[in-house]
């Protein structure tokens, strides 16, 4: 599962998956305890690939930062979000240096480690889809040039039988009266 589907709601904890789209809002479920419930559009919505943290020289989107975080910790859990400012803070700063440190908040490291655990712990794979992407088309490169040339089918021509016209293609079944000119 990629985090294209994984939201973020306003005032709720946690995270959460989007099950399918109704009128007025999504049906989404609870990736911790797998409960569904509707999200209405009057409510807040973030979608993960959305988000991004602020370095000294642009941003950087949270799936990149999310990737490294899988490298580095081997695909575990990584320092728990109740940790103190400091240690969050360097947490991150092993994985991206230039983060900016004056406009990336406490909540904002907190809330980052916090969903990165979450993800870990309910097995959703983070860091692998480029990888996969990249290997499936190698091997399509690889299988489409094993193949022999596909001999091509020589088609014969087809010779038409004529329709037979039916009342609605003659005018709709009217029948067309003699136009009365000269009397």
């Amino acid at each position: 599962m990629s985090l294209e589907s994984i939201i973020s709601i306003t005032g709720k904890p946690g995270l959460y998956k989007i099950i399918s789209q109704i009128k007025n809002g999504l049906i989404v479920e609870s990736i911790t305890d797998k409960k569904r419930m509707p999200v209405y559009a009057s409510e807040k919505v973030s979608a993960l690939t959305d988000i991004s943290i602020y370095t000294l020289t642009g941003d950087i989107p949270l799936e990149e930062i999310y990737e490294k975080l899988t490298a580095k910790t081997s695909g575990k859990a990584a320092v728990d979000h109740k940790a103190s400012p400091d240690e969050l803070r360097a947490a991150l700063k092993e994985v991206i240096e230039d983060f900016d440190q004056d406009r990336v908040y406490h909540s904002d490291l907190k809330k980052l480690f916090q969903w990165f655990n979450i993800l870990v712990n309910n097995g959703i794979e983070l860091g692998k889809k480029k990888e996969t992407k990249a290997k499936k088309e190698d091997g399509d490169k690889k299988t489409s040039a094993k193949k022999a040339p596909a001999k091509k089918a020589v088609k014969k021509p087809v010779a038409k039988k004529p329709t037979p016209k039916t009342s609605a293609a003659k005018g709709g079944g009217k029948t067309a009266t003699p136009s009365k000119k000269g009397k």
